[in-house]
């Protein structure tokens, strides 16, 4: 079975550990409609114990595991066993998250692992020269984001959008990048897009929000705007 295909501009909902449970489950049910009406892909993160419910509760996005470690079946405890996660409904990871970080060498093994299982793959990357590295592994999705903006509201500026996507592209011609520091309007989603990002996502903006839904809906809008 191959990798879900990946449609841009493609948005990622990221509740993080903010939402869970129904809350959760009613926020991606609606992405999946979303999904289902727009010519875009959404990824829906979640917390392990909630990807099996939303698998079976959504047809259309593409389900996201928060990280997986590099490990085969068998010993550790503890550890996100990436089997695990894939048959619960994962069709994609995080990796390296600036709260989930990794070294260079375990970021190597889960890609690995993931690229085995046919996961796609969201690697973090907080400088345009760690995106280069992180460029070498060929991942699907690097998530160009500077550590000091996350959850601040603050959107990395033009030059250094426009930058990390050409350093991205020119080590690895296939991999999508994403920009999402700081998104927390339909605007910032707009703007991303516009300036060449192939995907965007948010978190804050939208389980914050007065009405989180409605808020998806428009930044899900803004992004197919975007493209036109």
């Amino acid at each position: 079975m191959s990798k879900v295909e990946i449609k841009t501009p493609f948005f990622v909902l990221n509740p993080k550990s903010y939402l869970y449970g129904e809350e959760l489950l009613k926020l991606a049910k609606k992405a999946d409609q979303l999904a289902e009406n727009y010519p875009i892909s959404i990824f829906v993160t979640a917390p392990y114990a909630d990807l099996k419910t939303i698998s079976d509760e959504t047809n259309s996005v593409i389900i996201t595991a928060q990280h997986i470690d590099g490990i085969e079946p068998g010993r550790g405890m503890g550890h996100v066993l990436p089997e695990s996660v894939y048959h619960a409904g994962a069709k994609a990871t995080f990796l390296n998250h600036a709260e989930r970080p990794l070294t260079f060498a375990e970021l190597t093994k889960s890609i690995e692992r993931a690229d085995e299982l046919n996961m796609v793959t969201v690697v973090c990357a907080d400088s345009i020269k760690e995106a280069k590295a992180i460029a070498t592994l060929a991942p699907d999705i690097i998530l160009c984001e500077p550590t000091e903006l996350i959850g601040t509201g603050q959107t990395s500026d033009d030059s250094y959008i426009e930058k990390t996507n050409e350093a991205v592209k020119e080590v690895s011609e296939t991999t999508l990048v994403m920009q999402a520091a700081g998104i927390s309007t339909a605007d910032d989603v707009y703007r991303t897009i516009s300036l060449g990002a192939d995907g965007t996502g948010c978190t804050s903006g939208i389980v914050k929000a007065e009405d989180p839904v409605q808020m998806l809906e428009d930044m899900v809008t803004a992004a197919v705007n975007a493209n036109q």
